[in-house]
């Protein structure tokens, strides 16, 4: 493992030259265990406020690894990911695993959990899918996580929705213009996608949900697709043409 292409670690620690930290035994395990990096291994540690960090493995064992913090090799970025939240039922584990991993290395902002009458999934593991968006962003090189927040009912996040952000829905039924043609005319601002569970939303949920004001039917073309499917063309599609994927790759 050479200094241009370390392994990165994502740590909410304060990033500055020469300070010290001790990685969590999670990630500790995995620069001994699966890595095998031995004292004076380069670790890349970033998070979205201090950017990221050359590191060096100061010490590491069974009980654990101490880092000490070099110099930055890449600041915090003015412009972080677009603000865009992903609405979503949650699917089967396997499934909904992937959809947070992909929707990360996507460019998501925060992803929201919500029960819709046809939810098949009863109970929602916070903790392993925050892990798993910790590690596409390792992979991705994105310096920021999604804000993950506990599932709601779809009614309760929709009467609560903050003034301002546009809620894109993806209807099933037809009745949406092309999700294209909706991205290329939308004004800058913050945005969020909601995709239904498998089977699609209920009738009734439909029609209340689009006749809000903030709400914009979309379509995602002629076939049926499943939950995760759906979910992922809709982000890329949005960040094809409203998002971040207009800007260059710097790095």
């Amino acid at each position: 493992m050479d200094d241009r292409r370390p392994p990165r670690l994502y740590l909410t620690a304060r990033l500055a030259p020469g300070a010290e930290f001790a990685p969590e035994a999670g990630q500790a395990h995995y620069l001994r265990s699966v890595l095998r990096l031995g004292a004076g291994a380069a670790v890349a540690a970033f998070n979205e406020t201090d950017g990221e960090w050359l590191c060096r493995v100061a010490e590491i064992g069974k009980g654990g690894a101490r880092l000490t913090v070099e110099h930055q090799l890449r600041p915090a970025e003015p412009e972080r990911e677009p603000d865009l939240w992903l609405v979503f039922a949650p699917i089967k584990r396997a499934r909904l695993d992937w959809l947070v991993e992909k929707a990360t290395e996507l460019g998501v902002s925060a992803l929201l959990p919500i029960w819709t009458a046809r939810t098949q999934v009863g109970r929602v593991n916070l903790e392993r899918l925050r892990a798993h968006a910790i590690e596409a962003a390792e992979q991705s090189e994105r310096l920021s996580i999604p804000e993950l927040r506990a599932p709601q009912p779809l009614e309760r996040i929709l009467a609560a929705w903050p003034a301002g952000r546009r809620l894109l829905i993806c209807d099933e039924s037809g009745a949406g213009a092309p999700i294209s043609e909706v991205a290329a005319n939308l004004p800058p601002g913050p945005t969020a996608l909601l995709v239904g569970p498998e089977g699609g939303f209920d009738e009734t949920e439909l029609d209340a949900v689009g006749k809000l004001s903030f709400v914009t039917r979309i379509g995602l073309g002629p076939r049926v697709l499943r939950a995760e499917t759906a979910t992922l063309a809709a982000v890329a599609v949005f960040q094809a043409i409203a998002g971040d994927w207009r800007r260059i790759r710097t790095r």
